[in-house]
Order: structure tokens, then C-alpha cells, then sequence
């Protein structure tokens, strides 16, 4: 069973053409099934008046449907959040006349380059999808270890004769049914009861499942969107960051000290204010330390997306690196 997690940018209710309507919040889950093969599609609702919702939607994909009526700020905003967020794969349904060729002129050179040009098919979608879903390697219990696995959540809540419920995609590693998982930056440790994925009960979920947990020895107030849960030895909390940002060319002023920024890794969504920038000649470069108003959890080494809220027609400012 393959599960691959997609991000509909640019038309909300696309989903609804694709699959079935789950969960809705800020952000609008529709879940796509066929046999054993899954596909989740996940569009930002309150987007473009707020940015976390993008943030969101892409941070959980592993590949994007961009749907462009029109060449426009916005449309150019999507973009450059999905190049920062690291989105090498999708496709690009063209609608309105728009000319294919002033889209292959803006993607060219960037990670959305491979994206497929199609047609408004939907059924043809599907199937594509479907098919990628199929190639996914199933997945293995590493024999002789203890699996260690990371879920940030997306949704929490309590369900009558289950208890307390979290969403979540597997973003590393395997998460196994009865495991005990860190709640992080909460401290506190909770038991998987049960998994789910696609409303079917399983033992074991890998890398890129979409599930459901069902959790002992934690409440939902312990459980809002950003909260991680883990048994990864790897994982650290920064509420202090000394980081190297890269600023997308598009970007067009320094980012300065007094600067409140927002930083986004996973389904975190955290403000950053701006102690100190340098750079050594070039500006797109800067060398920052961020105090953040709650703990940041990551890995050593990744990467997240520095935001600024107070941008005009551009939210996206770069990426950063998290040591």
C-alpha cells in the first residue's frame, strides 16, 4: 500500500474533481483510495489572505497540481514557496488561454522545471497518481532494530470510544502500533493505541503515510498543529537559532535586526524576531540569529522557510538552515 501526498495550488475546490472531501480547516484534505493504493490531496482554504495555509499544504507534499488562471502576484508567491519548500515534482494544468510558453519562461532554472504540462483532465490525474501511489516500496520493519519515526501533526481531536486522535503524514522513518513517542516541545510521551491509514487499521506506517493515531497518556490540549511526535534520538528543540539564510532573487530588501519573521518547518509556524543580520558582501546571504516565540523541533541539518508577513506583493523571503 503506496500513499503519495499532494498540494492543489491555485483553484480551491479542485480536490473536489479528484477525490473524496475529508477534513477541512484552514486547510481542505480530500483522500483518493483504490485497492491498496491512497493518494492525499491537500489545498490551502484561507489562502491568499493568510500564508501559513500554503505553508501547510506544500510542507506535507511530496508533489504539487498547480492550476494557473492567470499570470499574476499571487500565482508568482505559490511558486516561490513551492521551489523554497522543495518541490521537484507535479503538474501544471494551464486554464484561461494562458500560454504554455510564459510558463516554462518562469519555471526554467528552478526546482518546478520537471513539472508536466497537462491537460484539465481529472480522470487522467487520477490515474497518474494512482499509478505512482502503486510504485511505492511497502513498508519494512528494520530486522533486529527499534524503528524510529517522526509525525508532525496536523489535526487533533478526541473521538467518543477512541480517545484522543492525531493526523499526521510519517515524514521519517516507521511508527509501529504500541510504540511510545516523545510529544515534543511538549515533553510529555504518549503510546500509540492504534493506526490507521485510509480508515483501515494497521500495525505499521513508513515514510509518506497519511494516519490517523490513536494515543494513550496524552490529552488533545497537548496536541495543536505544529506538535511533533517522535522516539528519534536525532531530534532537538532550538528556541534560539544561529543560521545561514539564503533570500530568494526575487526578495528585494535586507532583512534587519527589529525584523519579526516567520519560520516554517513541517507544521510549525513560528515567529522569529530578528537579533542581529550580517552578511559578508552579499545580502541574499545573510548570516541571522533568531529568537523564536515557542521551541522550533527539527533534525540536525534541516532546511525551513523564512517568511515575512508584512510583505507586499511577496511573503516568501528564503530558506534557513537549521544546524
Amino acid at each position: 500500500m503506496g500513499n503519495i501526498t499532494v498540494a492543489i495550488i491555485g483553484s480551491l475546490d479542485y480536490g473536489g474533481n479528484l477525490a473524496k472531501k475529508g477534513t477541512s480547516t484552514d486547510i481542505t484534505l480530500y483522500n483518493l483510495k483504490k485497492g491498496e493504493d491512497t493518494v492525499t490531496f491537500i489545498e490551502p482554504t484561507r489562502y491568499p489572505e493568510r500564508l501559513a495555509p500554503l505553508f501547510y499544504a506544500v510542507a506535507l507534499a511530496k508533489k504539487a497540481i498547480i492550476i494557473v488562471d492567470e499570470i499574476n502576484a499571487t500565482f508568482g508567491e505559490c511558486l516561490v514557496m513551492l521551489q523554497c519548500s522543495d518541490i521537484k515534482s507535479g503538474y501544471i494544468i494551464l486554464r484561461n488561454y494562458v500560454p504554455k510558453e510564459k510558463i516554462e519562461a518562469l519555471i526554467k532554472g528552478t526546482s518546478l522545471e520537471k513539472f508536466e504540462i497537462v491537460n484539465d483532465d481529472p480522470n487522467l490525474l487520477r490515474e497518474k497518481l494512482l499509478l505512482e501511489a502503486s510504485q511505492q516500496k511497502p513498508t519494512e520493519v528494520p530486522a533486529g532494530q527499534q524503528p524510529t519515526g517522526i509525525v508532525p501533526v496536523d489535526h487533533a481531536f478526541n473521538v467518543k470510544g477512541v480517545g484522543v486522535v492525531v493526523l499526521g503524514i510519517v515524514v521519517n522513518g516507521v511508527i509501529q502500533k504500541h510504540a511510545s513517542l516523545s510529544v515534543l516541545p511538549a515533553a510529555k510521551t504518549a503510546q500509540v493505541r492504534s493506526i490507521q491509514k485510509h480508515d483501515e487499521e494497521f500495525d505499521v506506517a513508513g515514510e509518506g503515510d497519511r494516519v490517523g493515531l490513536a494515543l494513550k497518556n496524552v490529552e488533545v490540549e497537548d496536541l495543536d498543529r505544529g506538535t511533533v511526535l517522535t522516539n528519534d534520538p536525532a531530534i532537538k528543540t532550538s528556541t534560539k537559532l544561529q543560521t545561514q539564510a539564503s533570500l530568494v532573487k526575487y526578495w528585494q530588501t535586507p532583512i534587519k535586526p527589529g525584523m519579526v519573521m516567520h519560520v516554517g518547518h513541517w507544521t510549525q509556524f513560528i515567529t522569529a524576531k530578528v537579533d542581529a543580520a550580517t552578511d559578508t558582501g552579499d545580502w541574499k546571504k545573510p548570516t541571522l540569529t533568531l529568537t523564536l516565540d515557542k521551541p522550533l523541533v527539527h533534525r540536525p541539518n534541516d532546511k525551513a522557510v523564512l517568511m515575512y508577513l508584512e510583505g507586499a506583493k511577496l511573503r516568501v523571503a528564503g530558506t534557513i538552515e537549521l544546524s
